[in-house]
């Protein structure tokens, strides 16, 4: 009996008793729904941390300024400035594994344009932090050392800012005001999107460090070149923890630490941080999905129950098959494709739902979701071999049966 005709049995069989059929492919359509739709949403948790990683630069390094101790309370980082851009460029040039560093202000103020105005982010740096926080420039030009040195009264400006200044008007060229102070918009930001923190990184202006510093955020009084962090890029992913050291210990040297004394600032290595981050959300998504696949072995014990009932309902037929000639492989073939269709065809619907599901969860939960092609073929492989594994005993136990035994059972 060749495959083709097996499977017309088997279709035949199952359209007798639709409503069973049914009902016992419900577990292999949920089970197949929830592992493509659970590892959709892993898969695209795991890709939504892979864009933020990108979106900070790559081989990034954040060193910020140490915290300050008044009264026995510790205000935290940042509370002092402790860095310079003199150490943002020792840094640059005496550490090896070091490829770029930029001295960063940062504030907020209210920007004007025309009757429009906008409370955002206003960020000083130098020409170096663009290139290692990877922005890039949609239109216009960015600034240069020429215009630090010169305390330039330019801007660039982010996506988020852009809207909501200047609607459709080009930004390019036009004067905005930041806290009462004209500023020419040199270019637009490229969209970077959200950080991993949930932070618009659109939502910002960045100017010379020089121009911030003396015309809009302010100048410490204690020391003119401080600033409140440094970011560095290191020559390469297997540099970092090398990187790190180098400049903890040029740092230490440069503000005269004792070795008793803790740092005055913070090295943050962001690489490690969203590692930690994309290793917990693959661990998730495999978990998802092996737990979206009990139900798939649930609904195998499911077609095994109802392919047992089978045979026992039919043991009349199979004996009259073995009667005139059937092998027992025959009869063991046409019961094993029995289970194995039903399974593929609720692999098939399940497949559908998951799709749906994916797709659903993404537009009405605003989850990131990540449909895997391998994951569908995972999960199609599967559901097959949960037809075969739960189909194969009540295939044997009716291949095996007396005939003269099934040709008398009542």
């Amino acid at each position: 009996m060749n495959l083709l005709v097996n499977v017309k049995i088997a279709m035949r069989a199952l359209r007798v008793n639709r409503l069973r059929s049914v009902l016992t492919m419900l577990g292999i359509i949920i089970g197949v729904a929830a592992v493509i739709a659970m590892v959709a949403v892993g898969s695209g948790a795991t890709a939504r941390i892979a864009e933020q990683i990108q979106s900070i630069g790559s081989n990034v390094i954040i060193v910020l300024s140490g915290s300050v101790t008044s009264g026995g309370i510790r205000l935290g980082h940042g509370s002092i400035m402790t860095l310079t851009e003199d150490d943002a460029r020792a840094v640059a040039t005496e550490c090896p594994a070091v490829a770029l560093a930029a001295s960063s202000v940062r504030g907020t103020g209210q920007v004007v344009f025309g009757n429009n105005n906008w409370s955002t982010v206003i960020q000083g740096v130098t020409p170096e932090f663009l290139d290692i926080r990877d922005f890039r420039v949609l239109s216009g030009r960015a600034f240069t050392w020429q215009d630090v040195d010169g305390a330039t009264k330019v801007a660039l400006v982010g996506q988020t800012v852009a809207e909501n200044l200047f609607g459709g008007t080009d930004p390019v060229g036009q004067i905005i005001r930041i806290k009462k102070v004209p500023f020419t918009v040199l270019g637009v930001l490229s969209p970077k999107g959200q950080s991993a923190w949930g932070q618009d990184q659109d939502d910002i202006i960045m100017l010379p460090i020089s121009t911030a510093k003396k015309k809009v955020l302010g100048v410490s009084q204690a020391n003119a070149r401080a600033v409140g962090a440094i970011v560095v890029q290191a020559r390469g992913p297997m540099l970092m923890k090398e990187a790190e050291s180098q400049i903890i210990g040029l740092l230490r040297q440069r503000h005269r630490l004792q070795p008793a004394q803790e740092n005055d600032f913070d090295v943050r290595n962001l690489v490690e941080v969203f590692a930690a981050q994309e290793q917990s959300a693959r661990v998730m998504s495999i978990l998802l999905g092996a737990i979206a696949s009990v139900s798939l072995v649930v609904g195998g014990i499911g077609i095994m129950n109802i392919m047992l009932v089978s045979v026992t309902e039919r043991t009349r037929e199979i004996g009259l098959r073995l009667a005139v000639g059937a092998r027992a492989r025959d009869i063991l073939a046409q019961f094993l494709v029995e289970a194995v269709t039903l399974s593929l065809i609720g692999g098939l619907i399940g497949i559908a739902l998951g799709l749906g599901a994916s797709v659903m969860s993404s537009y009405l939960a605003k989850w990131s979701t990540l449909i895997s092609g391998s994951a569908i073929l995972m999960a199609f492989a599967f559901s097959a071999m949960i037809g075969v594994f739960f189909g194969y005993y009540p295939a044997r136990k009716a291949a095996f049966l007396d005939p003269i035994e099934a040709l008398r059972y009542e």
